[in-house]
This record gives C-alpha cells, structure tokens and sequence, in this order.
C-alpha cells in the first residue's frame, strides 16, 4: 500500500529495535494486543521495519492466555534469539502461581545487557518479584494497589496509566499498553508518526502517561463512611455549579465540622480542596479532548472567570491552560 507523503519522505537513518514479548499462562489478550499492533502498524506506515517482535514462551507449549485461547510463540526461555532492546511481560494480575527460578535469572541477563524491562498488566508483579522495580516508579491495573503497595513497598507505586521511569515502563493493562506504546514510537520515530499509528486505530487522541487510571468511587475511598462516599459523588455531579462545604453538609444531614473530619481522616483533604482538584481534573480533559474556548471550559468547572482559571490551573498543574493545549 502507499506510504502516507509526510512518513515517506523525511524518512531518517534509524535504529531497528527488537522487542521481545514474554507471554505467561493468563496473560491478557487485550494488553498483549495493544502493545504489539501499535508497533507493527508504524512499520507498515513507515515502509521499514522500525520494530522486530518475538514471542517467548517458559516452553515449547502455546501459552494459554486468560480468555482461554492460545498462542503459538516464537522461542522458548533460554533458546538463542539474539540481542533485545526492550523485553515486556504479560502476565494475569493478580500471578496465581510462582515464577520459575530460571524467569528470574533470564530477566536479570536481559537487564545486564541493557535491555528495558517492562511490564503489561500482571507483568508489573512479575517484575517487582524478580527485585526488579526497587527505586522505580511503576503502575499496574488499579485492582492491585493496595495489595502490592503493601507486598513492595519499595516500589514508588503510581496511580497512572503507564510510568516511564529510566529503562523500565509499566502499565494498568488494557488500552493504556497502547498509549505507552504510542509514546514510545513519538520518542523514538517522532511525534506524526504516533499520531498517525493513533489515527490508524481511530484513536481520538494519545493519553499522556500522567493522566490517571479511572477507578471507581468506591474503591477510591475503601471503607470510608458512606457519608463521605456520598459527599464525594455530590461533588462529582456538581462540577459546572459547586456546592459550598456547609451546603454538602446541609444534604447529607450532618454538621460541616463532621465533614471535613471525615475528608481530612479518609482522603488526608479538605472538603474545598479535594472539590477543586475534581474541578481542574475536569478542565484538564476538556482541555485535551475537545477544542471548546478556554473561557467555556472555565464556567463549565464552576469559575466565575478566567483569570481566576488560569491561577488556578497553574497552581495545580504547572502550567496554565492554554500552555496546557500546546503540550
């Protein structure tokens, strides 16, 4: 097929990179899918093999993924397969099983000849077991949190959709392995290049690795009161207009003194603060997924100007809204 102009004609000198796939019984198709596909599209788009891909399997078996169906791998662990750029682990999450000794030793060769080290899904576990992940930032579906919190505190654990951190880069599973890979390709082929692998998957936009991974309420806030659960979703469904601390209290028929012990002891916040986070988490997708005029996005967030948004956003973020669009 034709080669899009924009591709084709500044093609550059560049690195192929081999990127191995180990692929343990339950992986998840899913994830496993939206980090190989994105890869194997920029080199169709491209017209050069930008990545190569293998598949590794413990054994010479087809491996057994979590929907049941099988996959027929290219090498077994420890059989030659040449020098690796990058290694990824698909695994279930949570691992129901022990790792063998010899996964261990053959990730850590991998890491002694520098190859990155990653994780897709359970894959994260895989690597945090190995003492792989001490002193890194790492994510993993938002199911697992607390439980590897708790099993490696060593590990700087993130809320995010993928975590880039030096030579290891992890993900929540699902679509955020194609978003990490999306970033990958920017970084290593250039931005219009990602953009047109995302195209390709009728993607509206790349999400960026700080975006958070979507967790529901109520295993956000644990085993908070239900009171606080409810203030929570009142404020969620009150972005546009927000109500005053006194008035959420009013609604849940308890005193705003109780309120606010409530959010300082369940979410370490104030009532007003843990609101205008939820109002600016708001703002910054509306920023990113629609083009609508900054002014809009303001009062749609509850700010009665823009100047008053723009403090704001810089104060959270960084950076104000319009610098935000530019990213």
């Amino acid at each position: 097929m034709p080669m899009p102009e924009s591709v084709t004609e500044n093609a550059q000198p560049f690195h192929r990179r081999r990127v191995a796939f180990v692929l343990l019984p339950g992986f998840s198709l899913l994830a496993h899918a939206c980090a190989l596909e994105p890869l194997q599209v920029a080199n169709q788009l491209s017209g050069q093999l930008l990545y190569q891909t293998i598949t590794i399997g413990l054994s010479e078996s087809p491996v057994r993924s979590g929907a049941e169906l099988s996959l027929n791998t290219q090498h077994a662990l420890g059989e030659p397969h040449g020098p690796l750029d990058m290694v990824l682990v698909c695994a279930p999450a949570p691992l129901p099983y022990a790792l063998p000794p010899r996964l261990n030793e053959w990730l850590r060769e991998q890491q002694g000849r520098k190859a990155c080290l990653g994780g897709l899904a359970g894959g994260t576990e895989v690597l945090a077991r190995c003492g792989l992940l001490e002193n890194y930032r790492a994510t993993l579906p938002w199911q697992r949190f607390e439980t590897f919190r708790q099993a490696y505190p060593q590990v700087a654990l993130s809320r995010q959709l993928f975590e880039m951190d030096r030579d290891r880069v992890t993900c929540g599973g699902g679509t955020a392995a194609m978003d990490m890979m999306l970033t990958l390709i920017a970084s290593h082929h250039g931005a219009r290049l990602a953009e047109q692998v995302s195209e390709h998957f009728v993607c509206d936009r790349i999400r960026l690795a700080d975006e958070r991974q979507h967790v529901p309420l109520k295993n956000r806030l644990g085993h908070a009161p239900q009171s606080l659960i409810d203030a929570v979703t009142l404020m969620e469904a009150n972005i546009e207009e927000p109500l005053s601390t006194l008035e959420l209290a009013e609604h849940l028929g308890i005193s705003r003194r109780q309120l606010e012990r409530l959010f300082k002891k369940y979410v370490q916040s104030v009532p007003s603060r843990y609101y205008l986070d939820l109002r600016l988490t708001e703002a910054r997708r509306q920023l990113r997924e629609s083009d609508s005029p900054v002014g809009d996005i303001a009062l749609s967030t509850g700010f009665s100007s823009g100047a008053h948004f723009s403090t704001a956003y810089r104060n959270h973020f960084g950076l104000t809204p319009r610098e935000e669009r530019l990213v």
